[in-house]
């Protein structure tokens, strides 16, 4: 076993980075003891900055964070020692994850990031700095992480994540200094093994929840493991054949809002009070004597800062929950269209097979294509902070028009 059987269904991916890893071992920095041996600094297999692209679930942050483990371990990546453990944990000294929970990466994070991965490392070779989300980066954050790509410290090693090297992901000064590793969706049989041998789950389960997740690991282990986004699922893929009157309309409309609305006070209501509760305490609420009224004008900000995290955070969880549920829909209008021009390809939706054949006679493969498109309208704008109520309803009432 090693770091790289974390990523799933990328071969060529692995052979690329472990090529790097192995070359990284032998680089030879300038405050090396004279008669080292090892290779010049960066250049063969190995850069300074990395950009990691792939659809939704192949894994871009997964092959990250297992090529940070690879440079940092001894034995290139053994997952069997105290670094390999620590960085997969996200808990390495000189592995700094970037991940945003709110909507965008503001410049003030990312310059303390920059700032702190510039300093030689204290317990190995190099600094890596691991932006999960560099795509969601702000103009300025871009900025300022371009600058440390054009004058890295030699220890130091930038891997960025994003969706497509396109430049509403990444600009294009960004993308020109890193080298581009793209991951592809991996196939359905190595989700399931990966669900069977990894985490426990009977075969039956693991290859249903494959061949449903749009090649999406995450949401395979989520649909295996977890009966609610079961049921979530479910109840997106019923609204297609329940648009019969005005009335249904609104009601589908107002069950994918509640719905996403419900997924967000279970992740984040608990989560909130105890973060206001832990930084009462750390402001020294309910204490008395010199200092307290400059203390309360302190905890004030703070709790202003706070709130509008917890806004973002709840933004964010409330677009991906609406986001997986317009994908499962897309995923529906994508398999009616293809079944209705006969077109022998993978269906999104395998277990839907005999109701996507009863939409196909029913419909023209026009009116799946304009719902298709009424889905995809309704993504684009959720992203550009039309009200989710507002852009629901205009969808919902597209698909029933078709």
């Amino acid at each position: 076993m090693s770091v790289w059987s974390q990523v799933v269904g990328q071969p060529e991916a692995v052979a690329e980075l472990r090529a790097a890893a192995e070359h990284a071992s032998r680089v030879r920095f300038s405050t090396d003891e004279p008669g080292d041996d090892a290779e010049g600094r960066h250049g063969g297999a190995m850069t300074h900055a990395w950009l990691f692209t792939g659809p939704p679930g192949s894994g871009r942050s997964v092959a990250a964070r297992a090529f940070a483990a690879a440079l940092q371990c001894p034995r290139g990546g053994c997952d069997a020692c105290q670094v390999c453990h620590t960085v997969l944990a996200g808990t390495h000294a000189d592995v700094h994850e970037v991940v945003t929970e709110g909507l965008s990466l503001g410049v003030k994070e990312m310059r303390a990031v920059i700032e702190r991965a510039a300093r030689m490392p204290t317990t190995a070779r190099w600094q890596v700095v691991l932006i999960e989300d560099a795509d969601r980066m702000t103009e300025q954050a871009s900025n300022a992480v371009l600058k440390a790509v054009e004058e890295p410290n030699e220890r130091t090693v930038f891997l960025l994540c994003a969706p497509s090297e396109h430049p509403d992901d990444v600009s294009v000064t960004i993308r020109s200094r890193c080298r581009p590793l793209r991951l592809r969706t991996p196939v359905t049989s190595a989700i399931a093994d990966v669900l069977v041998e990894r985490d426990g789950i009977d075969a039956e389960t693991a290859s249903w929840a494959a061949s449903v997740c749009g090649g999406h690991i995450g949401r395979a282990r989520r649909l295996a493991r977890d009966e609610d986004a079961r049921n979530r699922r479910e109840a997106v893929l019923t609204v297609p054949r329940s648009l019969r009157s005005a009335a249904e309309v609104f009601a589908a409309a107002d069950g994918l809002v509640g719905a996403a609305e419900a997924e967000v006070v279970a992740l984040t209501g608990e989560r909130d009070e105890a973060e206001r509760e832990e930084l009462a305490v750390s402001m020294g609420a309910g204490g008395s004597g010199k200092g307290v009224a400059q203390a309360q004008r302190a905890a004030k900000a703070a709790e202003k800062d706070l709130v509008a995290k917890q806004k973002q955070r709840a933004t964010r969880t409330r677009r991906d929950a609406l986001d997986r549920a317009l994908v499962d829909l897309a995923g529906y209008y994508r398999d009616v269209l293809v079944r209705g021009f006969g077109a022998q390809v993978t269906a999104t939706h395998p277990d839907r097979a005999r109701e996507v054949e009863s939409a196909a006679r029913e419909g023209s493969p026009e009116a799946a294509l304009r719902r298709l498109e009424a889905v995809l309208v309704c993504r684009e704008a959720l992203e550009t902070n039309v009200k989710p109520q507002i852009a629901v309803e205009a969808m919902v009432t597209a698909l029933r028009e078709g």
